[in-house]
C-alpha cells in the first residue's frame, strides 16, 4: 500500500519506352546466370554458424517519386544494384509511369520530366521485373539509405497492383551510419555527405541508379568498419549496436543497489539537480541498460556522462509509477526529458466572466467560474478551436472594454452578422448572455450546434469546389472536437469526489483511489489478503483532495488522462463511487469520427 502525496535527361540505356522491358546491366555475370546459380547454403563448422557477410547477397535500392508519401504519390524511377562479396553482380534501372503529373519541383530536383515517364512502363510492369531481378525470395537483403521511405513506396505499389510483397530482410544504411560514423567525422549522415566521406566514385544525383550506386559505396565503407569491430555475419550485423562509450562503462556502478521492482528512477548530477526521470517495471534492468551498448541516443549518453547518482522510487502499481514520473518531471523539470516538463504552460481556451464574455487563449486555469476548453497541444490549435466557436455563435472577438456603449463603435463583423454589436448598445446584456451561454454549453456538454454549423459550411464550400477553404473549416472543427472530447472526459472524472477501482494483474489485484481526477493512493493486494481490511486501510491512508474549479482542478491533465486509461483497461472494476460518473449525451465523443488526424509520412534523407 502506498499513498501518494505532493507533487536532367535519363542516363544512357536507362529510360524505357512503354511496353519495353526495364534494362538490366550485368557486371561479371549475366542476369540469367544469376538466377541459375545455386543458393543452397554450405554446411559450416560450429565457428562459422550464421551467414558470412561475404556470402550475403545485398540488393541496394533507390527510388525517385512524385512526393514524400506513398498514399499520395507514385514511383517515377527504380534503380538497384546487386552485390555479393564486394562485387557487383548486376544492375537494374527503369523509369516508371506514375500515371499522375510529375510536380515541377520533382523535375527540378531529379531531371525527370513528364515526357520521360509518359514513355515508361507503368508500375504493374516495372515492379515484377524489379522483384525478379532482386530475388528476395532466395534470401537477398534489401539495402537502402532511409529504407522506410523506399520500402513504404514499394509495398504500397505492390498492394495497389495486387502483387505479393516478398517481405525481405532490410538493412538501412542511415541508422547504421549514425552508429559507425561520428559527428566529429561528418557534419551529417546524408547520402551525399557519406559518399564524399568514404570517397565513393559514384556521386548521388537524385537519379535512382546513380543514388543506388552511391549507396553501394557507402555500404562497402560501413561493412569495412563493421569488420574492424568483429562483425562478420548477417546475424551479427542485425543485432549490432554501438559499443558503450568509456563514460558509460565508467558509470555502471550507479546501478548498484537499484532494486528489481517497478517504480521511477531519477538521474541526478553532483549538485542533486535532476537530469532525467523515467519509469520501469524493473528498475534494476532499466537503469543498467543506460550503461550498455543498447543505449544509443546521443542526448542520453551525454546525460549519463553528467550523472553522479540514480535515485530509485519503488511504486506499488504501474499507474502510480506513471503518475509519479509525470509529477516529478513537472516539479523538477529535468533538462533531458523532452515531454511534460511544463504542463502549466499548455494553452487553454477561456470563456471569460466579463459582463460581455469573450473567448481568450490563456496559459492558466484560474478559479472564478470561467469556462475552459483544453488543454491544447499548441496556441495555433487553440486558435483553430476558437475560430470554430466564433463561426457558430455571434460572440464578440474584440478584447477592449465595451461598456459604456458608444455609438459607431461596431466593427465590420457586426455588418457581416457575426457579432450583435453590444459595444454600441445594439444588443442588451441579457441578449448577449444567451450567446455566451450557448458557447458555454458547446464547450461543456452539447457540441451539436458547432458540428451542424461547420459541416454545413464545409459541404457548401466543397460543392463550390473551394476545397482549400473547406479544409480550413474541417481543421477548425477537428481542433474543437478533439479539445472538447478531452475536456469533457477530464471534467467527468474531476467531478467525482471519491472513486475506488481494482484491476487484476496476474495473481494479484491493483487498487487505486481517485479523488477529483487525482490519484490519491494505490497499492497491490497479494493473494490471501483480506480484501475488506486492505481496501479500508488504502482508503483511510489516501490523500485528501478538496474540490476546485475547472476541468482538472487538482491534477495535471496528463495525470488525469493516465487514470482514465487505467480505468478503461480490460478487467477494471469499480468498488466505490460516491456520485455519478457521467459524460454528456450530446458531447464530443459522439462525433469522434469527425476528428481529423494528420499522419506524417516518411521523408527522404539525401
Amino acid at each position: 500500500m502506498n499513498a501518494l502525496g505532493g507533487g536532367c535527361e535519363a542516363a544512357e540505356g536507362l529510360s524505357c519506352g512503354r511496353g519495353s522491358p526495364p534494362i538490366r546491366r550485368p557486371a561479371e555475370h549475366t542476369y540469367a546466370g544469376l538466377v541459375a546459380q545455386p543458393s543452397h547454403p554450405l554446411q559450416g563448422t560450429l565457428d562459422e554458424l550464421g551467414t558470412p557477410l561475404a556470402l550475403t547477397t545485398f540488393v541496394v535500392v533507390d527510388l525517385e517519386t512524385t512526393g514524400s508519401r506513398p498514399d499520395g504519390a507514385g514511383i517515377t524511377e527504380i534503380g538497384a544494384v546487386k552485390i555479393r562479396g564486394g562485387e557487383v553482380l548486376g544492375e537494374f534501372g527503369s523509369l516508371v509511369d506514375p500515371r499522375a503529373p510529375v510536380p515541377p519541383f520533382v523535375t527540378l530536383l531529379t531531371g525527370i520530366t513528364q515526357a520521360m515517364v509518359d514513355a515508361a512502363p507503368p508500375a504493374e510492369e516495372a515492379l515484377p521485373a524489379f522483384l525478379e531481378f532482386a530475388g528476395f525470395d532466395s534470401g537477398s537483403v534489401l539495402v537502402a539509405h532511409n529504407a522506410p521511405f523506399d520500402v513504404g513506396f514499394l509495398k504500397a505499389a505492390c498492394a495497389a497492383h495486387t502483387l505479393r510483397w516478398p517481405n525481405p530482410a532490410v538493412l538501412d544504411t542511415l541508422p547504421l551510419a549514425r552508429r559507425l560514423v561520428s559527428r566529429q567525422e561528418t557534419a551529417n549522415h546524408k547520402l551525399g555527405t557519406l559518399a564524399g566521406f568514404f570517397g565513393v566514385a559514384d556521386e548521388p544525383t537524385h537519379r535512382a541508379l546513380d543514388d543506388a550506386r552511391a549507396t553501394v559505396g557507402v555500404l562497402r565503407g560501413l561493412l569495412g568498419r563493421l569488420g574492424a569491430r568483429g562483425v562478420g555475419t548477417w546475424e551479427e550485423l542485425r543485432s549490432f549496436r554501438s559499443a558503450p562509450t568509456p563514460v558509460q562503462r565508467g558509470k555502471r556502478h550507479l546501478a548498484d543497489g537499484v532494486p528489481a521492482e517497478p517504480g521511477v528512477y531519477v538521474f541526478e548530477d553532483a549538485s542533486g539537480a535532476a537530469l532525467y526521470v523515467g519509469k520501469s517495471g524493473d528498475l534494476r534492468t532499466r537503469v543498467r541498460s543506460y550503461f550498455t551498448a543498447s543505449e544509443t541516443r546521443s542526448r542520453i549518453r551525454e546525460m549519463v556522462g553528467l550523472a553522479e547518482r540514480v535515485t530509485p522510487i519503488v511504486c506499488g502499481t504501474a499507474l502510480e509509477a506513471e503518475v509519479r514520473e509525470l509529477r516529478l518531471i513537472a516539479e523538477r523539470k529535468p533538462p533531458y526529458n523532452r515531454r511534460s516538463r511544463n504542463p502549466e504552460r499548455a494553452p487553454w481556451l477561456e470563456l471569460t466572466t466579463e459582463a460581455f464574455p469573450r473567448l481568450s487563449v490563456v496559459r492558466r486555469v484560474r478559479d472564478g467560474g470561467a469556462r475552459y476548453l483544453g488543454p491544447f497541444p499548441s496556441v495555433r490549435v487553440a486558435e483553430l478551436a476558437r475560430d470554430a466557436l466564433h463561426q457558430t455563435f455571434p460572440i464578440r472577438r474584440c478584447a477592449h472594454r465595451i461598456t459604456p456603449a458608444r455609438r459607431g463603435a461596431a466593427c465590420a463583423l457586426a455588418g457581416m452578422g457575426l457579432c450583435g454589436a453590444p459595444c454600441e448598445g445594439a444588443e442588451s446584456p441579457e441578449e448577449y448572455a444567451a450567446h455566451a451561454d450557448a458557447v458555454a454549453r458547446a464547450m461543456s456538454s452539447d457540441v451539436s450546434p458547432v458540428v451542424e454549423a461547420l459541416t454545413a459550411h464545409i459541404g457548401a464550400l466543397s460543392r463550390q469546389l473551394r476545397y482549400e477553404e473547406a479544409a480550413l473549416h474541417r481543421d477548425r472543427l477537428s481542433a474543437f472536437l478533439a479539445a472538447a472530447v478531452r475536456t469533457q472526459r477530464l471534467q467527468g472524472l474531476a467531478d467525482v469526489p471519491h472513486l475506488v477501482a481494482a484491476r487484476p494483474v496476474g495473481d494479484t489485484w491493483e487498487l487505486c483511489v481517485v479523488r477529483h481526477g487525482r490519484l490519491a493512493a494505490s497499492g497491490r493486494m497479494r493473494p490471501g489478503a483480506d480484501p475488506h481490511a486492505y481496501l479500508g486501510a488504502l482508503v483511510a491512508s489516501a490523500e485528501t483532495v478538496p474540490p476546485g474549479s475547472g476541468p482538472v482542478p487538482r491534477a495535471d491533465a496528463n495525470e488525469t488522462e493516465c487514470v482514465l486509461r487505467w480505468l478503461g483497461s480490460a478487467g477494471t472494476r469499480l468498488l466505490e463511487l460516491d456520485r455519478d460518473w457521467v459524460s454528456p449525451a450530446n458531447g464530443a465523443e459522439k462525433y469522434l469520427r469527425l476528428v481529423h488526424r494528420h499522419t506524417p509520412g516518411p521523408t527522404r534523407d539525401l
